[in-house]
């Protein structure tokens, strides 16, 4: 059976973030995600965990200057810097809040700029924070976007994410398998499923087209649980979605797993 967890920076928008944690332990959710830790001290984060009962399962490292349309900075050629700063930030935030994967965001590729010159410093960054990693035990995943979500994202197929992960070649870099990107972008997520199986270390979910709770639209969810639990993927699924109201009343899709 997966292991759900709620994602706290979409789910539970009822209450403010740090109110959240309660919100998720009360509805059943043993384990949580979120996109960005940084405003908060991981302390008071970790204390927030211990208090719930919750383990914390993911996070991004930083999206770099969002106003600026920055959407991650680890791809960026001259700009290794940085994104090793915020490497080293993430890697500091899971070490106190035992969170066994991070989610290195990569760079949105602006009109005219080298592809070529990307995937070299985004390689080179990856590496970099699996070594600094590994003696953690923490994992790294690598995400797709798909354009209709974030246009010119540096990864937009499961299989770009994979021909990443194959040239870095660390035993702790994975891809993030976000279904909702994949059926936007990849479809047949069987087969991409059984493509990917061992290469994935971390599943978010959400409904096709409209990013809702995994109960509507495309894909028959039930079918891709019982498909992970038929490889024997044994990490969590990321619940990434956009309630279509208040989160707790859409959550009769939860009940069987609780």
């Amino acid at each position: 059976m997966p292991k759900f967890a709620a994602n706290l920076t979409m789910m539970f928008n009822e209450v403010p973030f740090l109110d959240r944690f309660e919100a998720a332990a009360k509805a059943g959710f043993k384990y949580v995600e979120y996109l960005w830790p940084y405003d908060y001290p991981a302390e008071e984060l970790k204390a927030k965990l211990d208090q719930y009962g919750l383990t914390q399962v993911l996070f991004n490292t930083s999206a770099g200057d969002i106003a600026k349309g920055e959407w991650g900075i680890a791809a960026i050629p001259g700009r290794e810097a940085d994104a090793r700063k915020h490497i080293d930030q993430a890697l500091d935030y899971a070490i106190t809040l035992n969170c066994p994967t991070v989610h290195i965001m990569a760079a949105v590729v602006h009109e005219g700029e080298s592809r070529e010159a990307y995937k070299q410093t985004f390689v080179e960054n990856i590496r970099y924070a699996a070594e600094k990693f590994k003696p953690h035990g923490i994992n790294i995943c690598l995400e797709a976007l798909s354009p209709e979500v974030k246009p010119n994202y540096f990864l937009k197929s499961q299989y770009d994410t994979l021909e990443i992960v194959e040239l870095v070649d660390r035993d702790n870099v994975f891809v993030q398998l976000d279904y909702f990107h994949a059926q936007n972008v990849d479809g047949n997520l069987s087969r991409l499923t059984d493509k990917l199986n061992g290469k994935f270390a971390h599943v978010q979910i959400a409904s096709v087209p409209d990013r809702h709770e995994p109960d509507e639209g495309e894909i028959n969810y039930q079918y891709i649980f019982d498909k992970l639990d038929e490889i024997g993927y044994t990490g969590y699924v990321g619940c990434e979605y956009k309630p279509r109201g208040e989160t707790v009343a859409g959550l009769d899709w939860f009940q069987q797993y609780k």
